[in-house]
């Protein structure tokens, strides 16, 4: 080596090893009044630099200043908290645009841009609200949708109950949980249901004598939405509904979603009406898409797996990233009472005398699953009767012998015995609780539950104790997409009637915070991006007017949203 190339050879050694001077180009430094990072061990900072979308540090201002010479200083949240941008790991559009296309007649106020709508919270109430929809409804024979009725609280609903508010023209009522419908005589002559199809649906519901009583729900659902579709599925309503939806989303300072049954409807129709109402740079949130596996059967036959591996790759053309993920179901559905119970069943309520029902019977469950289990994908599975967590759980015990580290999410999570508690920390589940079944029906539940099986509703604190991660999803539009909301209501447990459930079952506040930012991300694979504010991730931040940490969880719900920085870009909530 010559004399000057050995020189210039220590001089580059030299200013490797020598702290630099990031370039500043392109960088613009945020200063508030706190940043909560979501660090453990590093939960404040005063500053936050970003370039190109992403972080590139975190610290005090003046450090990130000095460190970054002539990068823009933005002191647009001097006096707001910025945290990680907040995160529902659980909703769907396609119901989201369905259901609030339609008029609400729900037992208590539902989200809206805003504000929220009124409650009927009886019987009463109800069926006047029933009459009112009807008075407004145009004039013509076109069926008539409404949407939000939950027997607990607003009491049975038969045939002749709907005949009797109108006779003339089909009336659907949706009930609240989204899996059953009650109709009217002309209803159910419309979609041609008989006694007999009780024979193949169990969804079919028939009355003591044997006759049709009105509801329709389940594996039943497909024969109403036959006949029912090109009035439910219309573009316009549902993106008219969608603007509602998405308003909520955004006023809440959602920066990132995902919908858990991409397909359902039929990716084609999913396609479309996604493609047509969502972007992000329009919607100011991020949206993913977890295929559901009976639409993947249904499309793709035994190539299930390698059509989740080609959309996750953009390979198969989706209107929003899919990720490697797949959606199960153990049982049926909560709000409704079908999710499945061990013995005696339900005490008391409309499905009194059964023990639910089951969507994939417990010996199929880890078969349904294993081939994609086997290509690597991240499972999610709704499961919520204390019966359906032992079949999941099970289920979850045979997979791990050939794949102990790959994601099991279990959605929803209605009820957890003790003993479950303790097995799904065992085995390294994530529950992705679903927000707001103890706010709106433990109580309505006691009863027909019993006093055991009353207590184990979403039981987080002790799930979080048992060593399982846990977030909390919206399941929206079942519940309010405000990720805010959701925390505040599992710090405190009060009910809608304003008493406590279960205190011990409390998330603490840091905890609480962190279901909705952290472990989130991790519910959906997707903590290398995002979730916490450190460098190497995305610059999605949630700007708020106040430190959730430093305020009461009752009044979590209450905290301004100024709007959110996404990949690095200011988004401000836009009020009409």
């Amino acid at each position: 080596m010559t004399r000057v190339a050995f020189v210039l050879a220590l001089l580059a050694s030299a200013c490797a090893n020598e702290p630099t001077a990031v370039p500043h180009t392109g960088t613009t430094i945020y200063n508030a009044e706190t940043i909560l990072t979501m660090q453990r061990g590093a939960e404040t900072a005063e500053a936050v630099a970003v370039r190109d979308g992403m972080i590139v540090a975190v610290g005090s201002f003046s450090d990130l200043t000095a460190a970054y010479p002539g990068a823009a200083l933005d002191d647009t949240f001097a006096d707001h908290v910025i945290t990680p941008g907040l995160i529902d790991p659980h909703m769907h559009v396609m119901l989201g645009g369905l259901m609030y296309a339609q008029p609400f007649a729900t037992p208590w106020p539902m989200a809206m841009p805003g504000g929220a709508s009124k409650g009927y919270p009886t019987r009463t109430a109800f069926l006047e609200r029933l009459q009112e929809i009807v008075g407004d409804a145009p004039v013509g024979d076109e069926p008539i949708f409404v949407y939000g009725y939950h027997n607990l609280i607003q009491g049975d609903l038969t045939r002749a109950d709907l005949d009797t508010i109108v006779s003339d023209r089909p009336i659907f009522v949706w009930h609240y949980s989204g899996h059953d419908f009650y109709l009217n005589s002309q209803a159910l002559d419309m979609i041609g249901a008989t006694p007999a199809l009780h024979d193949t649906y169990e969804g079919i519901g028939l009355d003591e004598t044997s006759a049709l009583n009105g509801r329709i729900f389940e594996d039943a659902i497909p024969v109403l939405l036959a006949e029912i579709g090109p009035y439910l599925f219309d573009p316009d309503s549902i993106a008219e509904g969608l603007e509602r939806y998405f308003t909520i989303l955004r006023e809440a300072g959602v920066t990132t979603t995902a919908d858990l049954g991409y397909g359902i409807f039929g990716r084609s129709l999913e396609n479309q009406i996604m493609s047509a109402n969502w972007t992000l740079k329009e919607n100011n949130f991020r949206l993913y898409l977890v295929p559901e596996f009976r639409a993947l059967a249904s499309e793709f036959g035994e190539n299930g797996p390698s059509a989740v591996a080609q959309m996750a790759k953009g390979e198969i053309e989706t209107p929003a990233p899919v990720l490697p993920r797949v959606k199960f179901f153990t049982d049926a559905a909560f709000y409704s009472q079908t999710m499945r119970l061990s013995p005696p069943g339900y005490l008391s309520g409309q499905s009194k005398d059964t023990e639910g029902l089951w969507v994939l019977e417990p010996e199929e469950i880890a078969p349904t699953i294993q081939p994609y289990w086997d290509r690597g994908f991240a499972v999610h599975i709704h499961s919520n009767g204390d019966a359906a967590q032992d079949a999941t759980l099970a289920a979850l015990s045979s997979l791990r012998e050939t794949n102990p580290d790959a994601d099991f999410v279990i959605e929803h999570g209605g009820l957890f015995s003790p003993q479950q508690v303790r097995e799904a920390g065992d085995l390294g589940t994530i529950v992705s609780a679903a927000s707001h079944y103890v706010y709106f029906l433990s109580g309505a539940y006691a009863d027909p539950l019993g006093p055991a099986r009353a207590n184990w509703i979403s039981p987080l604190g002790s799930l979080s104790a048992a060593g399982v991660a846990v977030t909390l999803h919206s399941d929206a539009p079942l519940a309010p997409p405000q990720p805010l909301r959701a925390a505040g209501a599992h710090i405190t447990r009060i009910t809608r009637e304003g008493t406590p459930y279960a205190s011990a079952q409390a998330l603490q506040p840091y905890d609480a915070l962190e279901a909705i930012t952290l472990d989130a991300a991790r519910a959906l694979g997707l903590a290398d991006e995002i979730g916490s504010i450190e460098p190497g991730k995305r610059a999605d931040f949630t700007i708020l007017s106040a430190n959730p940490l430093e305020t009461e969880g009752s009044q979590w719900a209450s905290i301004g949203v100024w709007g959110v920085v996404l990949g690095g870009e200011k988004r401000p909530i836009v009020r009409e």
